[in-house]
């Protein structure tokens, strides 16, 4: 017989159960948590102040490097202070809170990644009107529709998840509460709340593929019709980082979401969740950094400007930055 105690808190199983090593986990992951934010963070400060990266491809670079700082500080740190103090709980409002964040920032990201590859294929394909099409205007509101539709998606997902009552185990099987996690320990048989989002959010992200596959069809055909190998060169250094950057993030995604929960999973099969959350917020500089030349002479310029000091701990993190990740 189902127990049918409510639940009103959930536990978090992170990936060690001895202290010491939950300290280390926690160590670890601040680490990681700061070199994506101060990564992050530094692609938004030079976006912002150099005048010659103000174009539709760096205001959507900026926009994926504010939802990639939002997308890591909602699960990570909850995870730093349960690991420091051996507390694996989480509260009913705070697991919804959470997912109701990591879904719209997750939505969101994906649209804001299917703009930029319409971005570059009007750049590359119809180069004549591209000012006329990625207007000002028209970025920002591409931009502000990708946030206002993320946030609703998440809205919906997390509304529909917490409809129904959750019995039985309290136990999460992961770092942070996700949909599957959660769909797995409900009451319901039927789930049938959960049934809309989750065909809203299928068409939603086959829509996204969609796009940027025919984007990307249609860039690969252009370029390739190109005649000097060095325009070819410099068309594909503007169109395969995001095009890796997108590989990740979905595969990662895919990898969290469709992957069927076990009740004890090993620490090995929790790992796709930290691709998802950590993975892309610190590659996805490192990504476009080493591929574009505006942005490393953006930094160069930030970088005289600032105090030697500052200087020096910028030089730092940018060596030991790339330095873990080639």
């Amino acid at each position: 017989m189902v127990n049918t105690t409510l639940m009103t808190s959930f536990l978090l199983m992170g990936f060690a159960e001895d202290p010491e090593m939950q300290t280390l986990c926690a160590v670890l992951s601040l680490l990681m948590y700061l070199v994506a934010l101060m990564s992050n963070l530094l692609i938004v400060t030079v976006l912002t102040l150099d005048s010659q990266l103000q174009t539709p491809m760096y205001f959507f670079l900026k926009n994926l490097s504010l939802l990639d700082v939002s997308l890591v500080s909602v699960p990570v740190p909850k995870f730093i202070l349960n690991s420091l103090t051996h507390s694996n709980s989480i509260s009913l409002p705070g697991c919804a809170f959470q997912l109701l964040l990591i879904t719209s920032f997750s939505a969101s990201e994906t649209f804001i990644l299917t703009a930029m590859s319409y971005d570059r294929y009007v750049a590359i394909c119809c180069p004549l009107h591209y000012e006329t099409i990625m207007s000002a205007q028209a970025c920002v509101m591409m931009a502000g529709a990708s946030w206002a539709l993320g946030g609703l998606f998440g809205a919906l997902y997390t509304a529909g998840t917490f409809s129904v009552p959750f019995c039985g185990s309290s136990v999460i099987p992961e770092f942070f509460c996700n949909i599957p996690s959660l769909l797995k320990i409900s009451c319901s048989d039927t789930l049938l709340a959960i049934y809309p989002s989750m065909g809203i959010g299928l068409c939603l992200g086959l829509f996204c593929c969609v796009c940027i596959v025919f984007s990307y069809v249609h860039i690969l055909s252009a370029v390739l019709r190109i005649p000097p190998r060095k325009s070819q060169s410099k068309a594909f250094s503007t169109c395969l980082p995001h095009l890796v950057v997108f590989t990740i993030f979905m595969l990662s995604a895919l990898m969290v979401y469709l992957r069927p929960p076990a009740d004890t999973p090993p620490v090995i099969d929790r790992l796709p969740s930290v691709m998802y959350t950590v993975l892309p917020p610190i590659l996805n500089p490192v990504i476009y950094t080493l591929r574009n030349g505006d942005i490393k002479r953006g930094l160069r310029k930030l970088q005289n400007h600032l105090p030697r000091k500052k200087r020096n701990l910028m030089i730092w993190l940018l060596s030991t930055h790339c330095s873990r990740l080639l």
